[in-house]
């Protein structure tokens, strides 16, 4: 049976993720990343880690099949971010390729909350987000860090 707080670190090693950005009436859907003891320590777009041999392309509709069943419509350009960070007392390095994504008409119009299972079990919840209300005091930030800046100076 999937978990919901299970213990995560970042591998000992530089990953290549691509996340996928959807927008819904201004607000970002993402990912609630939890601290080990549950709580929300910020939130992070969908996708995942990109396997040998794959495209950053493949591997954003991989991960929305995957995650959500759900067929995507890559709908611009990348931009790369990397993302050193600490999560619990561990590093992790990525390399991020984040563009901005679309669902067929209507998927998800009424549904606020979304769950889903990562590939390890761990029950994972996903919602949208206002930008304003990350990276507030007392407030859950965005993942990868840099995201949120990148994102007010992206050019339509």
């Amino acid at each position: 049976m999937p978990q919901h707080s299970q213990i995560w670190r970042p591998a000992p090693q530089i990953r290549v993720k691509a996340l996928g950005l959807h927008w819904r009436r201004g607000q970002l859907l993402a990912a609630e990343v939890p601290n080990d003891s549950g709580q929300i320590k910020g939130v992070r777009p969908l996708g995942g880690t990109i396997e040998f041999g794959e495209t950053w392309q493949q591997t954003l509709m991989r991960e929305f099949q995957e995650e959500l069943a759900q067929e995507i419509q890559i709908i611009s350009p990348p931009f790369v971010l990397e993302n050193i960070f600490e999560h619990e007392g561990a590093t992790g390095h990525e390399i991020v390729f984040c563009a901005e994504i679309s669902f067929a008409k209507g998927v998800f119009e009424t549904q606020d909350t979304l769950t889903f299972a990562e590939d390890n079990g761990m029950l994972c919840t996903a919602r949208w987000f206002d930008l304003t209300a990350l990276d507030q005091p007392g407030g859950p930030a965005l993942f990868p860090t840099g995201l949120k800046e990148r994102l007010y100076t992206r050019t339509p």
